[in-house]
């Protein structure tokens, strides 16, 4: 499950292994076995890849299906203004 969501989400930023295993100051090597279903990566790096990514440790191991969105930094008036955009989305939907 870890594989494929990890795998899931580089993808949808555009990302090859290199570029990610650089952005988490890793080897490409172990974003492939990561991948691969070959090795799970430790606490640390699994909170490492939930900040990167703005979703759970419980998303990336398929325990939960929610993601968010990092909102540190702005206003309650921006907040609030991106709750309103999300919220007309889904209702188009």
């Amino acid at each position: 499950m870890f594989e494929e969501i990890v795998r899931q989400l580089r993808l949808e930023r555009g990302l090859s292994q290199v570029q990610l295993a650089k952005e988490l100051h890793v080897t490409k090597q172990t974003v492939s076995n990561w991948e691969n279903g070959n090795i799970v990566p430790s606490v640390e790096l699994l909170l490492k890849i939930s900040r990167y990514f703005s979703v759970s440790t419980d998303y990336l191991l398929g325990l939960d299906d929610r993601r968010y969105i990092e909102t540190t930094g702005l206003t309650e008036r921006q907040i609030t203004h991106i709750q309103q955009i999300i919220e007309d989305i889904l209702q188009k939907e």
